[in-house]
């Protein structure tokens, strides 16, 4: 009983990290999309705050995010989910620039898309 409540436990937190790996790529390609980084004044003492919807939802899968991360943390070790979840959110990130928005992808990206990768995979080894 004990094996499947950890089996269930670490289903878990994997589905929370795959959650939270969406939710930030979708806040950024969003944010890109909508290419309104907002407008913030102050009119006759009020305070304005101006965005369009596609940022907006950027901006809230964003926020959301952030806070799933802040569960994910406690409940991994720092010096794993930290370098784990950056590096595949840089992948992410580099893969969605190249697929959504046609951007280049230079010899340099690749090679440090390449050692990411390899960290990734050093970091997983079982010894």
């Amino acid at each position: 009983m004990e094996n499947i409540e950890k089996r269930s436990n670490k289903t878990m937190q994997f589905v929370f990290v795959l959650i939270y790996l969406i939710l930030t790529i979708a806040g950024l390609v969003l944010i890109k999309k909508g290419a309104n980084p907002g407008s913030l004044a102050i009119e006759n003492g009020n305070l304005n705050f101006g965005i369009n919807l596609i940022s907006l939802l950027g901006f809230i899968c964003y926020i959301c995010s952030f806070l799933l991360y802040t569960r994910i943390v406690v409940m991994f070790d720092l010096s794993y989910i930290v370098p784990l979840t950056t590096g595949i959110v840089q992948i992410l990130t580099l893969i969605s620039s190249y697929v959504i928005f046609k951007e280049e992808i230079s010899v340099k990206a690749i090679i440090g898309a390449s050692i990411i990768i390899i960290g990734i995979i050093i970091m997983n080894w079982k010894s």
